[in-house]
Order: C-alpha cells, then sequence, then structure tokens
C-alpha cells in the first residue's frame, strides 16, 4: 500500500473541531504559529510517506533480534529513526531550556499519528522517549535533567519504562524489584523486568531505562514504590556514555505483532540508579510518563486505524468481483452496498477517533497554562481517548481484511499485520477495562462535575439528535453516581463506549457546520447509524455488575 499522510485532515481538526487557536493565543506557546504547526505537519507527513512507511513490511518480516546481548533492529530502523530526531520530532514538546522545541503537545500528537500510521513498531521507541522527557522534566533533579534531556531531546539517547514483573502486571504494587542504597548517593537497582519495549537496540549510543523499585523497609502496595532511572551505559565526567551498567537483556518476546518493535525482559544486577522525584513517591512521578503514554497509545489505535482504511479503500477502487448493482458504477467492489458502509464507518470511526485525541491533546496543553476547567477535562478523556482509539484501531484493522476478503488474510497484502499490530494497544499502558474502571472510579470522584461540564457543553452545541443522547448520558452518569463500586465497575466499559459514541456524534456535528458535503454526509452516517448504539451501551452500564456473579466458577466450567 502507498501511505498518504492525512495533513489536511488533522489540519481540519485543529482548525474547526478542537479549538487549537487557544493553544496558539497563549503566552506559554507563542512559538506555535499556524506556518511553524503546518510547516512541522507537512514535513512529518513527507518522512512518513517517503522514509518510514517502507520500513513497515520488513519490521514485521525481519524481527529484532537478540545477538550476543545486543538487539539488532529490523532492517532500515535505524535510518527510520535517524530520519525522526534529526527532523526534531522527539523534541517537539520538550523544554527549550534542554534542547526542546517548546512546542503543544497537540503537535506532537498530530506527528505521531502519521508515524504510527507509517510503521507503528518504529513509533513506539519515540513515544517512550517523550514520555520520559515528560517525566524527567516534572520530577527529576536539576543535575539528571541538565545531562539527560539535551540527549533524549536530540534522539542521541532514547528512554524506556520498566513497571511490569511476572507477578505484578496491572497489580503494579506487587513488585519486588529492589534499591539499596550505595555510599555516593546512587542506588543499587536489583530485579527482573518484563514486556519493556525498546529496553534495548542498536539504534542509539545509550538507552536510559526509568525503573519502579522498592527501598529496604518501604510500605507494601503502591505506597512504597520509588522511581529510578538507570542507564544501560553510565555517563562519564563529560556526559558521553561510559561503562556498561550491571543490566541485560535476557530474552525477547515473540508476540502476536509489533515483530519489528523488541519487547525485552530486563535483568537489573545491582544496577548503578539515580532517584527522580522523592522517596516512595515513584507512581506519581511515572504517571506523569504513563499519562502521556495512554493518549500516545489511543494514538497507535488512531494510526492503525487510518492505515487499515487507507489499504481497504485501495483495494476496494482496484478488485472487481460480481457485477455491479448501480449504474454508472466504478466496476469494483465498491458498487456493492456492504463493502459501502464498511468504507464509510471507517472513515467515520477515523474522524471520530482524531477529533478525541486531538481534543484530549488540546485539553493538556490548556491545562500546562494553568486552566483548571482544562485540566479536569483531560483527566476526564485521558481514558475514554485510549480505550476509544485502541477498540477503534482493532475494528477498523478486522473490517479491512473484511474488505479485503480472501486476499485480507494472506500475508502479502499486509491487512492482517494490521490486526496483528494493533490488538495489544487494548492491553498495555492499562487494559481497556481498566480504563473504564478509572472512568467510573476516580474520574467520578468529583461528583461527576467534569463530565457533566462535557456533557454540558455537547447539549449546548444545539444539535439535537446528539443533545438528546447526551442528556441521556447525564441520566447515565447520575444513576452510576448513586452505585457501589464494583456495581459501576460492571458497566464500566459500555459506559465508556457510550460516551465515546456521543462525543464522536458532537464533532461529527460540528464537522457538518462547515458545509463540506463530504463531511455533512459523515456526519449523518454517524448520527443515523453508529449513534444509535449508545442507547443499548446506556442500557448495559445501568445494569451494573447484576447478573455477573450469576454463574459460579463451576457454572463456567461446565
Amino acid at each position: 500500500m502507498t501511505y498518504r499522510a492525512p495533513v489536511s485532515d488533522i489540519t481540519f481538526c485543529l482548525d474547526h473541531i478542537v479549538g487549537f487557536d487557544r493553544v496558539q493565543a497563549a503566552s506559554t506557546f507563542e512559538e506555535a504559529t499556524t506556518d511553524v504547526v503546518q510547516a512541522i505537519l507537512t514535513e512529518a507527513g513527507r518522512i512518513c510517506e517517503e522514509v518510514i512507511a517502507p520500513l513497515n513490511r520488513a519490521g514485521d518480516l525481519h524481527p529484532a533480534r537478540l545477538e550476543n546481548g545486543v538487539v539488532r533492529t529490523s532492517p532500515g530502523f535505524a535510518e527510520g529513526y535517524k530520519a525522526i530526531a534529526e527532523a526534531g520530532f522527539l523534541a517537539i514538546s520538550g523544554d527549550p531550556e534542554y534542547g526542546g522545541m517548546g512546542l503543544p503537545l497537540t503537535v506532537t500528537t498530530a506527528v505521531n499519528e502519521m508515524i504510527g500510521s507509517a510503521c507503528l513498531s518504529l513509533e513506539l521507541n519515540p513515544l517512550m522517549t517523550q514520555g520520559q522527557i515528560e517525566a524527567l522534566e516534572h520530577h527529576a533533579s536539576d543535575a539528571i535533567k541538565d545531562l539527560y534531556l539535551p540527549k533524549l531531546n536530540t534522539g542521541e539517547w532514547s528512554g524506556t519504562m520498566n513497571l511490569t514483573e511476572p507477578q505484578a502486571g496491572s497489580d503494579v504494587g506487587a513488585l519486588t524489584t529492589k534499591a539499596v542504597p550505595n555510599e555516593d548517593g546512587t542506588y543499587a537497582i536489583s530485579g527482573q523486568k518484563i514486556y519493556i519495549s525498546w529496553g534495548d537496540h542498536d539504534m542509539t549510543e545509550n538507552i536510559v531505562h526509568l525503573v519502579l523499585a522498592r527501598l529496604p523497609d518501604a510500605p507494601k502496595g503502591t505506597k512504597g514504590i520509588s522511581l529510578f532511572l538507570v542507564p544501560k551505559k553510565i555517563p562519564d565526567e563529560k556526559g558521553n556514555p561510559g561503562v556498561a551498567n550491571s543490566l541485560s537483556v535476557v530474552s525477547l518476546e515473540h508476540k502476536l505483532g509489533l515483530h519489528g518493535s523488541p519487547t525485552c525482559v530486563m535483568q537489573y544486577d545491582g544496577a548503578q540508579g539515580w532517584l527522580i522525584g522523592e522517596e516512595n513517591k515513584g507512581m506519581a512521578a511515572m504517571f506523569t510518563m504513563m499519562n502521556n503514554a495512554r493518549l500516545g497509545v489511543g494514538v497507535q489505535g488512531l494510526s492503525i486505524a487510518e492505515a487499515a482504511y487507507q489499504q481497504a479503500l485501495e483495494f476496494a477502487q482496484e478488485r472487481k468481483q460480481g457485477r455491479s448493482p448501480v449504474e454508472n458504477g466504478t466496476g469494483t467492489i465498491l458498487d456493492h452496498a456492504d463493502v459501502r458502509r464498511m468504507l464509510i464507518e471507517m472513515k467515520a470511526e477515523v474522524f471520530a477517533a482524531r477529533a478525541m485525541a486531538l481534543d484530549l491533546a488540546v485539553s493538556l496543553d490548556l491545562a500546562k497554562t494553568g486552566d483548571a476547567a482544562a485540566k479536569a477535562r483531560a483527566a476526564l478523556l485521558t481514558p475514554i481517548a485510549k480505550t476509544y482509539g485502541t477498540e477503534t484501531g482493532i475494528k477498523l484493522a478486522n473490517m479491512g481484511i473484511q474488505v479485503h476478503g480472501g486476499m485480507g488474510v494472506i500475508e502479502e497484502t499486509g491487512a492482517a499485520q494490521f490486526a496483528r499490530d494493533v490488538r495489544v494497544t487494548a492491553i498495555y499502558e492499562g487494559t481497556n477495562g481498566i480504563q473504564a474502571m478509572d472512568l467510573v472510579g476516580r474520574k467520578l470522584m468529583d461528583g461527576g462535575t467534569a463530565a457533566f461540564a462535557l456533557i454540558d457543553e455537547i447539549e449546548a452545541a444545539g444539535h439535537d439528535t446528539v443533545s438528546a443522547m447526551a442528556q441521556e448520558l447525564r441520566r447515565t452518569t447520575e444513576h452510576l453516581l448513586t452505585l457501589e463500586p464494583n456495581d459501576r465497575f460492571g458497566g464500566a466499559v459500555p459506559y465508556l463506549m457510550a460516551f465515546a459514541r456521543v462525543l464522536g456524534a458532537h464533532y461529527h456535528a460540528k464537522a457538518a457546520e462547515s458545509g463540506d458535503k463530504t463531511r455533512q454526509a459523515l456526519a449523518q452516517y454517524h448520527l443515523t447509524r453508529l449513534l444509535p448504539e449508545a442507547q443499548g451501551l446506556m442500557a448495559q452500564a445501568r445494569c451494573g455488575a447484576e447478573g455477573l456473579y450469576d454463574l459460579s466458577a463451576d457454572d463456567l466450567a461446565a
């Protein structure tokens, strides 16, 4: 397939849907002029089309491999990474004091979407580094910032996030990796971490790990976790990579997809590390990185959704099969009603997922300017955007296979790779079930203030069909607030997806106001065929946990 960067669609969302001009008007982001942003998006689109997209298939066919303790990356990945780094894409939102551009996260988000569509395996590397940059900016000492941030911003060094252990997945508090103080103020880190994306590779001269570990006599659970920076090579007095640290890659996971992205089992044997933030406050520091990554993972789902749609449309425009049921048709399967249904639905879902991701990014940027309402909105949107983006990626990858018919399951077309690559996005950085629990749990701890504020906005837009469904969403939210936690959790996923459906309709209705006939037709499709799903989802949400425990473990096994 030939990837086409959707720069115009991204620009439309920025200009007409998510109010990016509010970010540009803030003194914090005075450098983010329309000309600067457009130049970055255009150049990113060019690099993704010409340099990154051709690597996608190579990464799938020739996975990263472990040789003599060093991970060797897929053919062309080093050159692709170099193009990303030299263009400054890792540093878009970084602090200018340390070599960053100081531009909005919204711009980074748009660029990451295109890189992910071109080659998701490679995009995962800069995403991890960008998250680490933000975590260090917020929590590291000045000495750590001065040494590490310039190298991370240029892409000379890359970053990782080490949370998971064999016995501690979603329950991070069960981790056992130890951190013992050294006499020089550093710490000796010992333990094993699993599922470490890009834990080792040959594309940068150093790799910087952020590792969660426990100090001696630390409290149990998440209250006793601290965060440490552990470099692969310890910098010398000039800040250059020096001696090798006491860490190693035990093995690489053999995964369903994302073959070009090495997923490492990491072993730390008294490795030298530096405390980031306060003792036993590691989760707060790590959540800075994880929240960044949750938006990023939602965008990864969007990336695959866009790529799968482009490939399905390209195939449908060329594939001839059966008689055309319409006069003056194309003579291809694009004439068939069900193929049209799938392609229009794919296009509509891509738009909604992109608008939602950029809405969250804009809210995060406004929150940095001190806007309290934007901060609350961003917190609410984070689990919704992560879940809806990834579920949309999975759905559209499967639809793309269906459009291809038998050719969809033939690996040479690449349609199956999208489905394999995107599937994990619903799992990592917090499973979608956990995202939904967060939405009905922590995010409703304000009594629903943030949720109701967003519903107010949707109703105020004045689109009758969308407003009516928003009113139903309000009633459902009010009902959830009366339930005990486990009853909320029982209906959490359908509630989140209902919220996403209503938001998507809101974005489409705004797009239709532009007068563009294509956007009006897409909006009509969403309002008549997709929005009604929200009604059934809200009915499920109101059921709570009712009936979920009626079958015993033995009954389930019968």
